[in-house]
């Protein structure tokens, strides 16, 4: 919701106003000189949709306030330029409406397209994320990662590496939702004070690695070449695309990393395939290069990469994860009731590298269990048990 600045109006007013907090505000407006408000300019009201009303024969403000279910003063204050006694049939006024529910409901089938759908929703809602491109994938459509916070902690997570494993994604988005609800009305989320979160800690999220390969899965071949002749000519001819993991080149983005590479290299596949082929050398594919530049130039304290499936979480490589990995992974696990694993043969994964290369945390939690990809029937449990995961990664 946008508010036009008028004399004497500050920052700090429209917080006990429309009771959010200042700070959600601030960074709702960075754009703004918050100690120097200009009159005329716009504010940002995170939290907030704004609605029209036509004035009918007998409305008052108080009439209209109470029939909407709204704040009498903030309806006020939102129509300012109105005589709050003079009110003319016909005359369009504006309703500030708190948003209470989730923007992020179509979960059924969650291919690029609907996560960029809903990715614009949430900041046309909550203006105070940020979000940016960290590349774009082989088909050229932009990488999204979205922050939320102004910590000193920095902590990432991501989903859909593997094409197939798509479900990651609306996990992703689902939280990021909860998570903006419980901050703008100054809620709870499991029981935890969301807003001590926000100022303690910054969340980076990228919530589809692998777009080109998801919309392969879920959407089929695509028509433009090479990529459809490519696709189909892995696959063996077969239109059925739902074992797919890798990207649209037929290389495997959790095997692109420069962690003991060489050892997938020899006992993977050596040539493109729908999984497993790690590729002619490390980071060959753009979308784990893309990955690889926001780690190194983001100082992250520790990582989640969500795959699927086993309900398992994976958080040592090589020996060389830090102490405190193994109290953070006994908490998930607590929380989630997956089974913790320190070592298993597998290398070359964005986890192995980050462990490798920086000697802080990294984890790999594998949700639901079955066949990739899992079927949306277990998305209820799996989002119960993962959010428990995510709040836990913001606040140890």
């Amino acid at each position: 919701m946008k508010i036009i600045v008028q004399k004497g109006d500050t920052l700090w007013h429209y917080s006990q106003l429309f009771e959010v907090p200042l700070v959600l505000i601030i960074d709702s407006n960075r754009q703004l000189n918050a100690e120097n408000l200009q009159i005329g300019s716009t504010v940002k009201i995170p939290g907030y949709i704004q609605e029209t009303y036509t004035i009918q024969s007998g409305d008052t403000f108080s009439s209209i306030a109470y029939q909407r279910n709204v704040s009498l003063q903030q309806l006020l204050f939102l129509n300012r330029e109105f005589h709050p006694t003079n009110l003319k049939i016909g005359t369009s006024i504006k309703i500030p409406i708190r948003v209470t529910w989730r923007l992020v409901l179509d979960l059924q089938s969650y291919d690029y397209e609907k996560m960029m759908s809903d990715l614009r929703k949430l900041i046309t809602v909550y203006p105070f994320l940020q979000r940016n491109s960290i590349g774009e994938s082989v088909m050229n459509k932009p990488i999204p990662q979205v922050i939320i916070g102004s910590g000193m902690k920095k902590v990432h997570v991501n989903g859909s590496f593997h094409a197939n494993e798509w479900l990651t994604t609306p996990l992703i988005m689902l939280f990021l939702n909860d998570y903006l609800l419980a901050l703008t009305n100054q809620s709870n989320l499991r029981g935890i004070n969301m807003f001590s979160l926000y100022t303690n800690t910054q969340m980076s999220l990228v919530p589809m690695v692998n777009p080109d390969g998801v919309n392969l899965v879920l959407n089929g071949a695509p028509q433009e070449e090479p990529y459809r002749s490519t696709v189909l000519e892995l696959n063996e001819g077969s239109s059925n695309f739902s074992t797919w993991k890798a990207n649209i080149r037929g290389v495997d983005l959790n095997n692109q990393f420069p962690a003991r590479w060489e050892i997938e290299k020899e006992r993977k596949p050596r040539q493109p395939a729908p999984r497993d082929y790690p590729g002619d050398n490390p980071l060959t594919e753009p979308e784990a290069i893309a990955m690889a530049t926001l780690t190194r130039n983001s100082n992250f304290s520790r990582v989640l990469a969500f795959h699927s499936q086993g309900e398992e979480i994976y958080w040592g490589f090589e020996g060389l994860e830090p102490p405190e990995s193994e109290v953070i992974v006994n908490e998930f696990s607590r929380v989630s009731g997956y089974a913790p694993i320190r070592y298993v043969d597998s290398y070359a994964g964005y986890k192995d590298w980050f462990i490798q290369d920086f000697r802080r945390p990294g984890f790999t939690i594998e949700v639901g269990k079955g066949a990739n990809p899992l079927p949306m029937s277990q998305f209820g449990e799996i989002y119960n048990k993962n959010s428990g995961i995510l709040l836990a990664s913001l606040y140890m």
